[in-house]
């Protein structure tokens, strides 16, 4: 019986094309052609003032918080229940995450919680899209706006997702996207800092080339470019690029086969769930989701090690997500917990994200629902 691994990476369009061409090109560095049409291709379809592609969308939340101006002692808003590169890059400025509860239907942040942790060295709130589900942005920007704090988007699982109609990556002042491999649209390893803000733009240009202002040299700002700001090489290959535009090409399709699967599980559930058996998923109505994750919420962590592991019998690769940051040694040490957070630990030990990728076959995804009925239908 051969395994469905959790996911399987996969080419949809001329990713081979692309890469000779780009080999072809002579141009194989950073900001190349295929780049510049990867950034021009998000700026039209996200509506940002500027898109620049990263070797990750950690990098791009890392210059985000160049971008913020967080300095020791500054206090950045953000879900525990989250990867840990949401906390890192603040971090590594010196700021202190301070981690809050989230929704119980999204799993999203909780605005409510945010209210209480604001203080007067909060600098900026971290919104996570989970599961590419859209938190409460509305809510969210109104209380940013009345505390002069700045929106950071996470977008790293957000790609061809909305809120209201307005694409996720467009609503805070900056936002992040990922392209790892675990993703919808990927190129093995990859990101995207959105820019929303104009004030942010020519300083994020200077930080992604390094700190120097060599994007106003190429457009004759200047004569010479030379060291202006701190920057890094937070640019990524052409070949990657390349590969990344062809999939990007592809976003509504990729979009469309996975919410094809995953509405097949969400179908496939609703018995179970009608049992108390498992919960499944909660869109709300100002969601359109982009079919980033499947998970199910079962009763207690002994039920859901025993899912994992008859699954495992099966053939069927199923993982858990986030150990909460506030409660890892790292989140202890650099930031610290609103409040209890009994929640987000809860849901950390109940949760399980089944198989999903494009192409997955009827079989296969009869075989993982097979497996989840096996263990829970008793």
């Amino acid at each position: 019986m051969s395994t469905i691994s959790f996911n399987r990476p996969t080419l949809v369009g001329k990713e081979f094309e692309y890469i000779q061409q780009a080999i072809d090109n002579l141009h194989l560095s950073g900001n190349g052609p295929f780049t510049k049409e990867c950034q021009r291709l998000l700026e039209q379809r996200i509506g940002c003032a500027k898109a620049l592609l990263t070797h990750s969308c950690t990098a791009a939340l890392e210059m985000a918080a160049i971008l913020a101006d967080i300095r020791p002692g500054d206090e950045i808003i953000m879900p525990s229940f989250t990867f840990v590169s949401t906390a890192n890059a603040f971090v590594l400025r010196g700021g202190a995450p301070v981690f809050v509860e989230v929704r119980p239907d999204t799993l999203n942040i909780d605005v409510k919680a945010i209210e209480k942790a604001i203080t007067s060295r909060t600098k900026a709130i971290v919104p996570v899209h989970y599961a590419g589900v859209a938190s409460d942005m509305d809510e969210l920007l109104e209380l940013a706006d009345r505390h002069g704090l700045l929106v950071i988007e996470d977008a790293a699982q957000g790609i061809n997702a909305s809120y209201k109609e307005r694409p996720l990556g467009s609503l805070g002042h900056l936002a992040a996207l990922s392209f790892h491999e675990t993703k919808n649209v990927i190129s093995g390893e990859g990101g995207a800092l959105l820019i929303n803000d104009e004030r942010f733009v020519e300083r994020a240009e200077i930080i992604w080339e390094k700190g120097t202002n060599r994007a106003n040299f190429f457009r004759g700002q200047v004569d010479k470019y030379t060291w202006v700001d701190i920057g890094s090489s937070y640019l990524p290959s052409e070949i990657l690029a390349a590969f990344l535009f062809a999939q990007l090409e592809e976003v509504q399709p990729i979009t469309r086969d996975r919410l094809k699967t995953w509405n097949q599980y969400h179908r496939a559930f609703e018995a179970l769930e009608a049992a108390g058996k498992l919960r499944r998923p909660i869109i709300p109505a100002y969601c359109e989701h982009n079919a980033h994750i499947y998970y199910l919420l079962l009763p207690d962590i002994t039920i859901r090690t025993a899912l994992i592991n008859t699954l495992k019998s099966f053939g069927v690769n199923a993982i858990f997500h986030y150990v909460p940051l506030h409660s890892s040694p790292a989140g202890r040490k650099y930031g610290r917990a609103s409040e209890d957070l009994s929640f987000t630990q809860d849901i950390s030990d109940r949760l399980v994200r089944l198989p999903l990728w494009i192409d997955m076959s009827d079989e296969e995804i009869n075989r993982v629902v097979e497996a989840v009925y096996a263990a829970l239908d008793s």
